[in-house]
C-alpha cells in the first residue's frame, strides 16, 4: 500500500477540482509485484485501469492494492470495478472508501461479483494524501499552500534587497519537490517586476518537468513584455484584482485544485488575514540579518493573545547537499480549517 500511495503522489501530475490522487499495485500470489499505475490526470484512466493495461494478460488472479475504493460509475472514464472483474482480479485492497456518492458502490459490486474486499489498509495515510481534494470541494475554491523561506529573525531578505538565496540548495529541490504536486503557481505583479521568477518546476539538475503547473500572476499592473513567466516553458494567466478571494474564485473557474503561493510578504499577509491559507511550508535558514524585508506584512495583530497560531504538522532538517552550506528546516503548518483567523477590519 505504501508503494501504491507513493505512486498516487507522483510529481508533475496536474489535478484539478474534481479529479483524485490515486495509485494501484498489482501483486500475485507470492507478493511479487506483476504492474503499477497512478492517475495521471483529468481524462487519463484511473489507477486500476492504468495498472491492468500494464499488467495485459498477466492480471488474472492478482490482488489489486488501490489507495481509493475503485468507482463505480462512468465519467471521463469508465467504472474500475467492471475493469477489474473483467480482467479477472481475485482479491482487491483499499485504504479508504469513495465519499464521492457518484462514484461510491465499488466495494459492494465487487464482493457481488466473488472479488474478496479488503478496506481501510493505512486509510490514515491515504486520508493525508486526499487532504488537498477534500479542503476545495468543501471550500470550492483551490486549496493553498503558502511557501516562505526566510532567516533565523524572519527576514526573506537582506537591507539592500538581496534574496538569492535565504534558502540552501536543499530546500530549493524540496520546494521544487512540492511545487510538482501543485496545480498552480502564484505571485503578485511586485514579485514578478522585482525578482522576474521563472516559477517553473524543475530537477535536481535544473531541468524542467515535461508538464509545468498554470503560472498565475494576480494584480492590477502590466508587466513587461520581457518578464520569463510571460515565456512559453507554461501557461501563464494574469488575474487582474488583489483580492485573494476573487483570485481563487477565478482559478477554481479554471478548475484549479491546490496553488502553491510563492508571492511576496504583502500577498502573503493578504491570504492571512483573509483566512485563505491552508498549509504553510516554511524554510528557516540558520542565520540572522537584524534588518531587511520581513517573511510577511502586517498581519493586524496588536498583541500577542492575537498570533496568529498554526499548528506545526512536521519538522525537518534539510541536510547540505553543495559542500560550503549549512542545513536548513522546513516546517509544515496547518492552520485550523476552517479558518478561525477571520479577515480582520
Amino acid at each position: 500500500m505504501r508503494r501504491a500511495l507513493a505512486l498516487a503522489a507522483t510529481p508533475g501530475v496536474p489535478m484539478v477540482a474534481d479529479t483524485r490522487r490515486v495509485g494501484c499495485v498489482l501483486l500475485d500470489d507470492a507478493g511479487r509485484t506483476i504492474a503499477e499505475g497512478f492517475h495521471a490526470g483529468p481524462g487519463t484512466p484511473h489507477a486500476e485501469a492504468a495498472a491492468l493495461a500494464a499488467a495485459a494478460d498477466s492480471a488474472a488472479g492478482t490482488t489489486a492494492v488501490v489507495t481509493l475504493e475503485p468507482c463505480d460509475h462512468t465519467g471521463r472514464t469508465g467504472p474500475c470495478t467492471q475493469a477489474l472483474i473483467a480482467a479477472g482480479v481475485r482479491r482487491v485492497v483499499f485504504a479508504e472508501p469513495d465519499a464521492n456518492p457518484t462514484a461510491a458502490g465499488g466495494q459492494a459490486r465487487l464482493e457481488a461479483a466473488g472479488i474478496e474486499v479488503v478496506s481501510g489498509l493505512l486509510a490514515d495515510e491515504a486520508a493525508a494524501l486526499k487532504r488537498v481534494y477534500d479542503v476545495a470541494r468543501a471550500e470550492q475554491r483551490p486549496f493553498v499552500t503558502w511557501k516562505l523561506a526566510a532567516t533565523l529573525d524572519g527576514r526573506s531578505a537582506a537591507a539592500d534587497g538581496t534574496s538569492r538565496w535565504v534558502s540552501g540548495t536543499a530546500a530549493r529541490r524540496d520546494t521544487h519537490r512540492l511545487r510538482a504536486l501543485c496545480d498552480t503557481m502564484l505571485v503578485g505583479t511586485g514579485t514578478v517586476l522585482v525578482d522576474d521568477p521563472l516559477l517553473t518546476v524543475r530537477d535536481a539538475e535544473d531541468r524542467p518537468l515535461a508538464v509545468q503547473p498554470l503560472r498565475a500572476v494576480m494584480g492590477r499592473r502590466d508587466l513587461p513584455a520581457d518578464r520569463r513567466v510571460l515565456n512559453s516553458d507554461a501557461q501563464t494567466v494574469l488575474l487582474r484584482t488583489r483580492d485573494p478571494r476573487e483570485a481563487l474564485a477565478q482559478l477554481w473557474a479554471r478548475g484549479r485544485q491546490h496553488v502553491f503561493l510563492e508571492g511576496g510578504p504583502t500577498l502573503a499577509a493578504a491570504f492571512v488575514r483573509a483566512g485563505l491559507v491552508d498549509e504553510i511550508v516554511c524554510y528557516v535558514a540558520p542565520f540572522f540579518l537584524g534588518a531587511g524585508l520581513s517573511s510577511v506584512a502586517d498581519l493586524g495583530i496588536g498583541t500577542l493573545a492575537e498570533a496568529f497560531r498554526p499548528r506545526v504538522a512536521d519538522v525537518v532538517v534539510l541536510e547540505p547537499v553543495v559542500e560550503g552550506e549549512e542545513p536548513n528546516v522546513r516546517f509544515i503548518l496547518t492552520p485550523q480549517h476552517p479558518a478561525d483567523h477571520q479577515e480582520r477590519e
